[in-house]
């Protein structure tokens, strides 16, 4: 029987405002990621694990803001505090005992920070923890690994989301990759392009520009890419070189921070850096990142580095990650969390063996992305290699069937503790399911990938 189609969508109040909004806002949003053209999606409210959109569409929320909403939308527990807090004022550019306490407990939960500032997005705080490793190594350049997103501040707009695997350049020498225009090269040429989870290609990049590297910063998994995970030892081999030619080491855990682990992909992969950043799940959606390091390397703060922002620890923010680090660090929430993404994966097992897909599960229980694909990911250029576009087919197909992935393969699922206490996990599986059946029945009439539709083993890479 050919799959089921889904009920349309109810999108007339939608599509009004999107008219109303391109007359104001480019694209008709406040962030490129958010322009879906004609689909673009125009939130009215959402609450633990479930989303509405302005014409009353409700799905499960497996984007969760992109990944901060790490409790559920609209916890109680968090938003009570701060709505307590900040009707003592939310802006003195003073400080409070709310920040001070906010960073007590990400030195807490860490384990190794020893001093930290907070900033209000997760692109403050790759800017600055870059500009505190120059400053305190007295050199020019950062390493960046191809694919992996630090923000949008200019020294972080270098070999992004190409693709075209050709524009990264050779795979033994990789170019640098302005995303978009309006970046200076003179500014792209501070950034060093390198692969991530290839060391032969990173030692070559030392030995040729060590003297002038400040530090390799990276996302602990390549967040960009679904979350493909490191190999065993490359974090490990990593820190070693770093060490061994005096740059520094930058976890951007704006992501994986307090998700992973209490103590974030630090704690997870057992490697401590010299400086992260943190963001997203520190503040369950409120608008609250902050960047920290060893005390030595620190130490550059407040003399000789320039850091402030009128916004930076804020009321509002301060509160949020006082409520949201203290529930992570005494309840179980985190245990929950993966217990879900494990659930949810093996359900989406089952279904993707059944159709005879080659697919593997890139990242973590918290943070998994699904890959088409016969080989086991580990680097941004092998995502050119998997079968996106049924990866997005499937996502899109999804949100009519009431579970919200982002339509694009670059971006993993993510999962709150609202999601272990709503019983989503067979809703989630049946959207998938239903969704996948029907992209391949439009295949096969197609005439497109047939063989790959209904021949061969299904089985899990890696």
């Amino acid at each position: 029987m050919p799959a089921e189609q889904p009920p349309k969508l109810k999108r007339q109040r939608q599509h009004d405002l999107y008219r109303r909004a391109l007359e104001t806002m480019p694209g008709g949003t406040d962030s490129n990621f958010r322009a879906w053209g004609d689909d673009t999606v125009y939130i009215d409210r959402g609450q633990g694990g479930r989303i509405w959109d302005m014409d009353g569409n409700e799905y499960i929320d497996l984007r969760m803001g992109y990944g901060p909403v790490i409790l559920g939308h609209g916890d109680a527990r968090v938003d009570d505090y701060v709505n307590e807090r900040m009707r003592r004022g939310v802006s003195f550019s003073l400080t409070s005992e709310d920040e001070i306490e906010a960073m007590e407990l990400l030195k807490q939960l860490t384990g190794w920070v020893g001093k930290a500032r907070m900033t209000v997005s997760g692109t403050e705080a790759t800017m600055h923890a870059m500009r505190v490793a120059r400053a305190y190594t007295g050199r020019n350049k950062i390493v960046k690994f191809e694919g992996q997103y630090h923000g949008v501040h200019d020294y972080a707009l270098v070999s992004v989301t190409p693709n075209d695997m050709a524009e990264l350049g050779d795979s033994d020498n990789p170019v640098g990759l302005a995303w978009g225009r309006g970046i200076p090269e003179a500014v792209t040429r501070t950034i060093i392009p390198a692969r991530y989870n290839e060391m032969a290609v990173l030692r070559r990049i030392f030995e040729r520009d060590g003297a002038d590297i400040a530090a390799i910063i990276v996302e602990p998994v390549l967040g960009n890419a679904q979350g493909i995970m490191p190999r065993p030892g490359f974090h490990e081999e990593m820190r070693g070189l770093t060490k061994e030619f005096g740059a520094l080491l930058i976890f951007d855990e704006v992501k994986t921070g307090f998700r992973f682990a209490r103590g974030g992909a630090a704690e997870y992969f057992g490697v401590t850096p010299d400086l992260a950043t943190y963001a997203k799940a520190m503040g369950n959606g409120y608008p609250v990142a902050a960047f920290g390091g060893t005390d030595d390397v620190m130490s550059v703060l407040p003399d000789k580095v320039s850091h402030g922002g009128t916004y930076a620890g804020n009321r509002v923010a301060a509160a949020a990650a006082v409520a949201t680090l203290r529930l992570l660090r005494d309840t179980e929430a985190l245990a929950s969390i993966h217990a879900v993404g494990r659930a949810v994966q093996a359900g989406l097992s089952e279904v993707i063996n059944e159709a005879g897909l080659p697919y593997t599960f890139t990242g973590h229980p918290s943070m998994f992305g699904i890959m088409f694909t016969e080989k086991a990911p580990t680097e941004y250029r092998d995502w050119a290699n998997s079968d996106h576009d049924l990866y997005d087919a499937v996502a899109v197909g999804m949100h009519a069937r009431g579970a919200m992935p982002e339509p694009d393969s670059r971006e993993p699922w993510f999962f709150c503790e609202a999601h272990a206490h709503e019983d989503i996990v067979d809703r989630v599986v049946t959207a998938f399911s239903d969704s996948l059946d029907v992209v391949l029945d439009e295949r096969a009439k197609d005439g497109k990938h047939a063989d790959q539709a209904h021949v061969g083993l299904g089985k899990e890479i890696g």
